[in-house]
């Protein structure tokens, strides 16, 4: 560790904060459980205060670009109150935390700027006194941040990110029928877009891919393989990782978009293939938000040269477009025909990272606009989701039906 950030586990005489519920008051899981998280002082100053069940160890450092704080913790799940994080105070704009591995937690500060980690620890519980995790920020200027952040940040490479432990526990498929990867977007950390009424992004594909899943396993013609089938984060060279694994024939990954109030409104659904030049400003746009959805959590591959990343973005399997652009037409016309809104403009395409492996095709559906109430109700809506859930899985038939070769082991 820097100089910058002390990490001490020693009880401190005094913690600066709300009186905090009893250890034991809301506890519904195993393990570790965070209970509540706050917020205290001013730009002078900024505390982060979470209630903790029991006292782990953690790992606190800054990040750049843009200023971050990251700690890490070991497997701690999170029961904290609704909306937590989302309103700064001080130094700090907001906050998140989730699951960002089998084992791993953490939780991502949003930093109006430079700051530096004066102390970080985590106090012992005490009676009816939850254990506390304490981080004290004082702001900085920008060359020191930048040192303590080279100093401190832990190695992220793609080969530790991309675990070869999660590609061994999905196992390349049996080699006589081929295998759909259904890659719900965002997880743990990363919520992903924000309802009009709370609703998270993540939660409502994670049930819609659960449903297609079971769609599709219900037919015995297809493995079916999901990128997360909890609320957990998985980078998005991971999802490419484990497509490509098991030599996926088909990757189809779940979103839900938003746009803000002051961009208008819009409706339904999207299905975007990927392209190095966007096919409009609004497909760049998106493209732009979910490729940096690594960042949510604290990594950034962007200038690794492993094999793998050099791989997804050298595209030069033109037959791959080629299938992904017919299942693109397939799936827009079952869902037309299965009474599934599409948006005006429902068939685009983008730069969209988990679409860049070479030998997979692969689309992004768009289920619909989680800024639009009407979205939203059908998004909601398990009767809903069934339906759509119908479309995709008639299209994943027709398209294997009548190309039976994308069907054959490479």
């Amino acid at each position: 560790m820097s100089a910058g950030v002390s990490l001490s586990y020693a009880a401190p005489k005094a913690v600066a904060a709300a009186p905090a519920p009893a250890a034991t008051s809301k506890i519904h899981r195993p393990g570790t459980v965070a209970l509540d998280a706050r917020l205290g002082g001013d730009e002078k100053r900024t505390r982060l205060v979470v209630d903790l069940s029991k006292k782990v160890e953690i790992s606190a450092y800054t990040v750049a670009d843009p200023y971050r704080v990251i700690i890490d913790l070991p497997d701690v799940s999170f029961d904290l109150p609704a909306n937590s994080g989302r309103a700064g105070r001080g130094l700090i704009s907001a906050f998140r935390y989730g699951q960002i591995g089998r084992g791993k937690a953490r939780i991502v500060l949003d930093a109006h700027g430079p700051v530096k980690i004066e102390k970080s620890f985590v106090q012992t519980e005490f009676e009816d006194q939850p254990a506390r995790l304490v981080v004290d920020l004082v702001p900085t200027d920008a060359s020191t941040f930048k040192k303590n952040a080279e100093a401190v940040r832990p190695v992220e490479t793609v080969a530790a990110v991309v675990s070869q432990k999660s590609v061994r526990e999905t196992p390349p498929a049996p080699r006589e029928i081929p295998v759909v990867v259904i890659d719900p977007g965002h997880g743990g950390i990363d919520s992903g877009a924000t309802g009009v009424h709370g609703e998270d992004e993540k939660d409502i594909v994670l049930a819609t891919g659960k449903i297609l899943r079971d769609k599709l396993m219900k037919t015995g013609r297809y493995k079916v393989v999901m990128t997360r089938s909890g609320d957990t984060f998985v980078p998005l060279n991971e999802r490419v990782a484990i497509a490509r694994a098991n030599k996926a024939s088909l990757f189809i990954s779940l979103h839900a978009d938003y746009i803000p109030k002051r961009e208008g409104d819009a409706r339904g659904a999207t299905i975007y293939t990927v392209s190095s030049r966007a096919s409009d400003r609004e497909a760049a746009r998106l493209a732009e938000k979910e490729n940096k959805a690594d960042l949510i959590a604290g990594l950034d591959l962007s200038k690794q040269s492993d094999d793998i990343v050099n791989i997804l973005y050298d595209l030069t399997h033109r037959e791959t477009q080629n299938f992904s652009s017919l299942f693109q037409r397939t799936l827009a016309g079952q869902m037309k025909s299965g009474g599934i809104l599409l948006h005006q403009d429902s068939m685009r395409s983008a730069g969209f990272v988990v679409l860049k492996a070479p030998d997979v095709p692969s689309v992004l559906v768009e289920l619909g606009y989680v800024s639009n109430a009407e979205d939203v109700k059908n998004l909601t809506s398990d009767a809903w989701r069934d339906k759509v859930a119908d479309s995709i899985a008639a299209s994943v038939d027709s398209f294997f039906a009548e190309h039976s070769a994308v069907a054959s082991v490479r």
